[in-house]
């Protein structure tokens, strides 16, 4: 993984030594709180319903031991004890003190973390798939460009303030495990006829008060004009973006209301006025980012472990954890390991000091002291031995974090909503509980198959419900919750955009409708192996309105 040359460390904590001095003007009233807020965004530092939060960056999701244990310090001494895990593969901590803030910072940098460009109208955190460098369907590890691309936007002058904020994410397989198409600007790795590598891109994806689905505004871009490439549509997309309305100032609207076809001409013009210039990158440079993410040293294993069959056949629990959680890795005799952060009841996301402590020293001792976090918000293992699967998975079983439900109906994604957000009008964590306790039992999970299930507590839509197979929607309505559904959405290669099955239903009847939903889904689907969101595609939302808003019964005529 990438380790922070002079100029970061340099850069970093002058920035925490600044930051610091515009607390302690906040603190003692010189600064007032419009003024500092601009400030504090530029730092990650919200102001939410009850308490400042600070997320932190974690970049295109990976991180180490070191750091991980660093996270579960903060929550200790400056937190309630947990952090909750995010879908831009961040972490964000939600009960600091903001005179504590400063001292947060500087233990984040004495580790290689920061908390810089996680909020405002700049280039956020760039994401890229959690399986990155070790899944076997890749054609490269992504990591390397999502690393040019985060040096690339830190502070970058011309986009510091931007119409809106911008987020960029990179995949390097066909299979999407980024939701890609729902970024402003999504990157796929890929090779053209002649066996060069490059990207497609996608632009205008996103999700909020009006999600799209992004649109291929190139079919390859070189590796060599990567940020040519992103620079020209970052800067037509400054230039044109409205700053009127913050609703309609993203770049999906612009493409929206643009065109793709005549944007791409905006964006094709300013690239090839500026692709031969200094952002043109040399290839020397390339390998030397690469570099920092080169495989670990695997031994030479067969890809099969008698010792894992053999563990599997005298524990039930653990073959089911291994068939739900376990995925295949690209190095013989190993696999990728996802610790679900969902257990029963659980909020989806959160993970106390202990569990990160624990996470943490799996990924020292078995995992080349790597772990990443995911956009669906868990905690992967990237490079497992097949023969210390079991010993993974006792571990996490001692401490309460072996759920074998990853891909599952509880594996819920789920923002923090109006327990924490000032900008929520519902709870989306009591429904994810609630959901959660109702198909608690595995048989069931496993009977019903894959099925994404996905929460937000409002129309900004941080727990993508608009890409859920279910996606449910809390709103306020007359003083009261209700919860709008929303049937068919995805997040992968094959992205779509839910649609809304019909009225919403209170807070006391959301979990009996979701149940209603896959009953039906049960008894009508082809056969075992026939997916949700594979049924629904085929069949169309009237089964399911049918089930959920059942015809009033004929009464005779007097």
């Amino acid at each position: 993984m990438y380790r922070y040359d002079e100029f970061d460390h340099e850069f970093v904590e002058s920035r925490v030594a600044q930051f610091r001095d515009q607390v302690a003007r906040r603190v003692s009233g010189e600064l007032s709180e419009d003024n500092f807020k601009p400030i504090r965004l530029q730092n990650g530092v919200y102001l939410q319903l009850h308490a400042y939060m600070l997320r932190v960056a974690v970049p295109y999701g990976t991180l180490n031991s070191q750091q991980m244990r660093m996270l579960a310090h903060i929550a200790r001494k400056y937190d309630r004890d947990y952090g909750h895990f995010t879908t831009r593969q961040n972490i964000q901590f939600n009960w600091p003190k903001l005179e504590d803030i400063p001292d947060i910072l500087a233990d984040l940098a004495s580790v290689e973390m920061h908390a810089i460009q996680t909020s405002g109208n700049c280039i956020r955190n760039v994401t890229a798939d959690h399986f990155a460098g070790a899944s076997a369907d890749e054609i490269a590890d992504p990591r390397p460009y999502a690393e040019i691309l985060r040096q690339w936007s830190t502070v970058h002058p011309e986009f510091l303030f931007l119409p809106r904020k911008f987020k960029i994410a990179v995949i390097g397989a066909g299979v999407d495990r980024a939701a890609m198409q729902f970024h402003d600007i999504g990157l796929e790795v890929k090779r053209n006829a002649a066996d060069e590598l490059g990207f497609g891109v996608f632009i205008g994806g996103g999700l909020g008060r009006t999600p799209m689905v992004a649109k291929q505004v190139r079919d390859f871009v070189a590796e060599a004009d990567l940020l040519s490439y992103c620079e020209a549509i970052l800067r037509v997309y400054n230039l044109s973006g409205r700053r009127d309305n913050k609703y309609k100032a993203r770049i999906k609207i612009l493409v929206h209301e643009t065109g793709i076809d005549e944007l791409k001409q905006q964006i094709e013009a300013e690239f090839e006025r500026i692709r031969e210039g200094v952002l043109k990158l040399p290839d020397e440079d390339v390998r030397s980012i690469e570099a920092y993410f080169a495989a670990p040293a695997f031994e030479e294993l067969p890809n099969e472990s008698a010792k894992l069959e053999a563990a599997q056949a005298a524990d039930p629990g653990f073959a089911r954890w291994v068939g739900r959680n376990v995925s295949a890795h690209k190095a013989p005799g190993y696999a990728i390991v996802t610790v679900a952060l969902k257990g029963t009841g659980e909020a989806p996301g959160d993970a106390t000091s202990a569990q990160m402590d624990v996470l943490a020293g799996l990924g020292e001792a078995y995992s080349f002291d790597e772990l990443r976090v995911s956009h669906e918000q868990n905690v992967i293992l990237p490079h497992v031995r097949l023969d210390d699967l079991k010993a993974v998975y006792d571990a996490l079983l001692a401490h309460g974090m072996a759920s074998a439900n990853a891909g599952l109906i509880t594996d819920i994604i789920a923002c923090p909503g109006l327990d924490y957000c000032a900008l929520a009008t519902a709870r989306s964590i009591p429904v994810a509980q609630e959901i959660s306790q109702r198909f608690s039992d595995l048989d069931r999970q496993n009977e019903i198959g894959e099925l994404k299930l996905k929460i937000s507590g409002c129309i900004n839509a941080c727990g993508h419900h608009h890409a859920g197979h279910i996606g449910i929607l809390g709103v306020e309505k007359r003083g009261e919750e209700l919860y709008q559904v929303t049937l068919g959405g995805s997040g992968d290669e094959t992205a779509a955009i839910g649609e809304i099955i019909g009225r919403g239903f209170a807070s006391d009847e959301i979990t009996n409708a979701v149940e209603t939903l896959v009953d039906t889904y049960l008894a009508r689907r082809l056969s075992d192996d026939e997916t949700f969101l594979e049924a629904y595609r085929r069949m169309g939302p009237a089964p399911f309105k049918e089930a959920l808003y059942p015809p009033a019964p004929a009464t005779e005529a007097a």
